[in-house]
């Protein structure tokens, strides 16, 4: 399909491609670099919610959610079921699961899918669902933030099985702040009555963007993604794992990464900043494991298991070899560092569409590779007394 057909389903054939809509509907494309992530329909009528959502990561799943609300605005019940979305959201539903929020828990029943069962977790009517890269409940959010009195307030969102605060700030008239727990904070621009206009998460971990446009032709949109999906070509995870091993100088060295994607986006200096600590790939922290001590640019790295974190810089990079390991890459702390290490970079000569790690036997070398980027630092086995 070219890119314009490819517009219009987007956008739908109703109104211009910058009209807000009605509050009473929405309609959310979520973006990852040129990459569309998810697409969402979402109609409230007095006290009931419905919203179809396509999210194609790792493959398009068709889910609908359809939340009753008290008169104050506060969830009552959430209903969410998954569909084939080659069939659509008239099929038989592959999964269900129920929530009713009560006063001061919420009661979850799960059928179907891969986890059946049910659970109890604390929590009450104040409570709003999280949903990885869906962003309909982000509306309910800015909307209660838009209405409540003050610049900050905590509201308590549903994750997986229990729930976690995200502070919302008022920024400027029509901005607001939210903050993950641990992914970062996003920005957010509202409309009028708090409706989510834009979502800006492009320096969280996720690095989204979200906007509102007119309407979409979800079942149009379904189909497509599935046909994709059945041709063996999938979105597929947004940052998978990578492996690099190799031999230097007598020393067998193994490094575990993520590897986040270009997807036309411009990376260094803007997606990954100037001066700053980089995760060095995505989700868990990259690991090398040497089997002898190591000579990294000059510095004695003894045998062992340790993360690696870099500073990138426009001229020059800094290697950060640190002592904590098991850990996600946004929790690196300097107090665990063993070294920082000087390294020399060079453009590429081709684009390296994935982050990748390579253990360069031949040149004695680690290399971090992606865009038009490489940084590079010597390794080689310690002798001793090295």
């Amino acid at each position: 399909m070219r890119p314009a057909a490819l517009l219009l389903l987007l956008l739908g054939l109703h109104g211009p491609a910058g009209a807000q809509g009605s509050p009473r509907s929405a309609a959310f494309v979520t973006r990852l670099g040129n990459d569309t992530i998810a697409v969402e329909r979402v109609v409230r009528d007095r006290g009931e919610l419905r919203a179809e959502v396509l999210l194609r990561v790792p493959r398009t799943t068709l889910h609908v959610y359809r939340m009753r609300l008290d008169a104050s605005g506060r969830p009552v019940r959430l209903e969410t079921t998954a569909h084939d979305p080659a069939l659509g959201v008239g099929s038989p539903a592959l999964s269900r699961e129920v929530i009713d929020f009560g006063a001061d828990s919420l009661r979850i029943e799960t059928t179907g899918g891969r986890s059946p069962g049910r659970a109890s977790v604390a929590g009450g009517r104040d409570v709003l669902p999280f949903i990885d890269m869906v962003h309909w409940p982000f509306e309910l959010v800015l909307q209660r933030a838009h209405a409540a009195r003050g610049d900050s307030l905590a509201v308590p969102l549903l994750t997986g099985r229990r729930t976690q605060p995200f502070v919302v700030r008022r920024v400027g008239a029509s901005d607001y702040t939210i903050t993950h727990p641990f992914r970062g904070t996003m920005t957010a621009r509202v409309g009028p009555g708090g409706v989510l206009a834009e979502l800006d998460a492009s320096r969280t971990t996720r690095a989204l963007r979200v906007s509102r446009v007119a309407a979409v032709d979800l079942p149009a949109l379904a189909r497509r993604y599935a046909a994709i999906d059945a041709q063996g070509r999938p979105l597929g995870e947004l940052s998978g794992r990578g492996e690099a091993r190799g031999t230097l100088g007598g020393a067998a060295v193994a490094v575990d990464f993520g590897r986040p994607a270009k997807r036309g986006r411009e990376i260094f200096g803007r997606l990954v900043p100037w001066g700053q600590v980089w995760r060095t790939g995505a989700n868990r922290a990259t690991h090398l494991t040497t089997d002898r001590d190591l000579l990294v640019g000059g510095t004695r790295v003894p045998a062992g298991t340790y993360t690696l974190f870099t500073i990138p810089g426009p001229d020059a990079w800094t290697l950060i070899v640190n002592r904590r390991t098991d850990i996600n890459g946004t929790a690196y702390d300097a107090a665990h560092d063993l070294a920082r290490i000087p390294m020399q970079t060079r453009t590429l000569p081709e684009v390296v569409e994935n982050f990748t790690v390579v253990v360069d036997e031949a040149g004695g070398a680690l290399r971090l590779q992606w865009d038009t980027l490489e940084a590079y630092v010597p390794v080689r086995a310690a002798g001793p007394g090295a």
